[in-house]
């Protein structure tokens, strides 16, 4: 996300003083919560759906994913690239490229 788009996550929450309530465990409950809504768009259907819907429900999971970077003190830069460098050595192309198979599995 640009600068631009955390700071206006930042200011809402400030705004409406809704920090108290962004505990660790709080936001982590309502990324789970809104990530359901997510999947809850595709329940019928794989292929019929409201891409409007999809948009509203992964910008929640986005926003509430960025509080919780705020409340952790996260860089999300840092956080993910520390998680691809594992995921790299766990599925290395050559017997990852075209399977789904679990690491363990290979």
């Amino acid at each position: 996300m640009n600068q631009d788009t955390v700071d206006r996550i930042r200011k809402f929450t400030k705004e409406r003083d809704w920090d108290q309530f962004h505990t660790p465990a709080n936001l982590a409950k309502s990324i789970a919560i809104e990530a359901c809504e997510l999947l809850e768009c595709f329940q019928w259907s794989d292929t019929d759906f409201s891409m409007q819907h999809v948009k509203e429900e992964l910008a929640d999971v986005l926003v509430y994913c960025q509080n919780m970077l705020d409340k952790l003190e996260l860089d999300a830069d840092e956080i993910v690239n520390a998680k691809m460098d594992m995921n790299e050595r766990k599925y290395p192309v050559d017997k990852a490229k075209g399977s789904s198979a679990k690491y363990t599995e290979f």
